[in-house]
């Protein structure tokens, strides 16, 4: 006769413990097939409860991180901000990091632009203005300009305006530097705010696995891959342009202004770039971003202001590569000619209006901007929004990455950069682990 454990707790546990680990990036590639074969299921056999079942868990997963996009952005730009008091140099250091990201957002516009006039996206598509509809916002580059200033505290938030609340972050983070000690419970208290929203930010990380199988099934069913082949052109562009600059430019940067192995740093970072793929939101990915960059030897008080502050402002993918390629393949679609003073203009949006794009899920207020300062029809923005989920993974990865980069390169340029705890860095312990059943 068997005799029973003494304690059905620990057996229990036991049992448990034998279950073996799913890395999370497994979990991730498993939700991306489960919700392209979910889609495709509910698309090909009308299911219309699977169909709202991929909807319901896709923009839960949305909602969620967008539910804490508002405060997170201005309390991280306003601790970030008063983080430079500790930092030798500060405003040098704020100077060169700015100064890298438009370098950086630069070299990626001109990438996008070549590879649009070199591939002709929109030509030859058979797209009409009919196959989109109008965009649920409409912009101008007057209206950005003069749009940067709230009129008041409360709309911002309330209407998810993150340009306007960087601005105001930015303004009360200047004040309490200014103000100095008097105004040190108020920076206590944001830090631990802070704190508090990073931490449920990751909780909603760890449902990203179950978040991306909801939105790429979503997108397979509802768009289908009949409407997304029409767009083969213009989404291969996007990829290719992105991966010459996460693969090529940023290395290239690395081994010639920061003197160090690109290698160890995508070891390091790549726990945030896959998450960004999978999210589509850099201030959704930023606790990851910025403890990566801190392993990358990158001090602590200057990375708790660089890689805040770039995920809201710093989008070589939303904000460079992809206005510039949708633009000309809006332009070629509706047969409207771009002149030189065009691709200018392209370039100096994308540069300078790079906030508009804000951190979050979809660049559709950056196309806006760049549609409506050409004159373009802005039917486009429909157009480009059937496909914008798949284009959008490999743009906010790029984001990530660039955002990473530039704290490291500044940072070596500035002396420093802990080049041992680069050389070491590796990431793969920052992934979301299971946490273990309760007894």
């Amino acid at each position: 006769m068997s005799t029973p454990p003494s304690n059905p707790a620990s057996a229990t546990r036991g049992r448990i413990s034998r279950i073996p680990n799913v890395p999370f990036w497994a979990q991730i590639l498993l939700g991306l097939v489960l919700g392209a074969l979910l889609g495709w299921a509910a698309k090909s056999g009308d299911i219309g409860w699977l169909q709202t079942a991929l909807d319901k868990t896709g923009s839960i997963f949305v909602q969620l991180l967008m539910v804490v996009v508002a405060p997170l952005v201005f309390f991280a730009i306003l601790v970030s901000i008063t983080n430079l008091r500790n930092v030798s140099n500060a405003a040098r250091l704020a100077t060169r990091t700015l100064l890298w990201f438009m370098v950086t957002s630069l070299i990626a516009v001109v990438i996008g632009l070549a590879i649009g006039l070199l591939t002709d996206p929109g030509a030859g598509t058979g797209l009409t203005a009919a196959d989109g509809g109008d965009p649920k916002k409409k912009g101008s580059w007057l209206d950005f300009l003069t749009g940067i200033v709230p009129t008041d505290v409360i709309t911002p938030f309330t209407e998810l305006n993150v340009l306007q609340i960087v601005f105001m972050a930015a303004v009360a983070g200047v004040a309490v530097l200014q103000v100095g000690e008097k105004a040190q419970p108020l920076l206590t208290l944001s830090e631990s705010v802070l704190e508090l929203l990073q931490k449920v930010l990751w909780w909603v990380i760890r449902l990203a696995p179950l978040g991306s199988l909801g939105l790429v099934g979503t997108a397979a069913y509802k768009y289908g891959w009949n409407l997304v082949s029409k767009y083969a052109t213009f989404t291969a562009d996007i990829y290719v342009g992105c991966a010459i600059v996460l693969f090529g430019v940023y290395p290239l940067l690395l081994a010639t202004v920061a003197k160090v192995n690109p290698l160890r740093f995508f070891k390091g970072a790549w726990p945030a770039i896959q998450l960004a793929f999978v999210s589509r939101s850099s201030v959704g990915t930023m606790p990851l971003t910025q403890k990566v960059t801190e392993r990358l030897g990158v001090p602590k008080d200057y990375a708790s202001f660089a890689v805040p502050f770039g995920s809201t402002t710093k989008m070589d993918g939303c904000a460079s590569i992809y206005p510039a390629i949708a633009a000309i393949f809006v332009a070629q679609v509706f047969d409207v000619p771009l002149e030189v003073k065009d691709y200018v203009l392209i370039a100096f949006v994308s540069v300078i209006g790079s906030a508009a794009t804000a951190g979050l899920t979809g660049a559709t207020v950056m196309l806006t901007l760049t549609l409506s300062t050409l004159g373009l029809p802005m039917a486009g923005v429909g157009l480009l929004l059937a496909i914008d989920p798949i284009v959008d993974m490999m743009r906010t990865a790029t984001n990530v990455a660039g955002q990473s980069v530039v704290p490291i390169l500044v940072a070596s340029r500035e002396g420093i950069l802990d080049r041992a705890a680069y050389e070491t860095a590796d990431g793969s312990h920052l992934e979301p682990q299971p946490q273990p059943a309760a007894a």
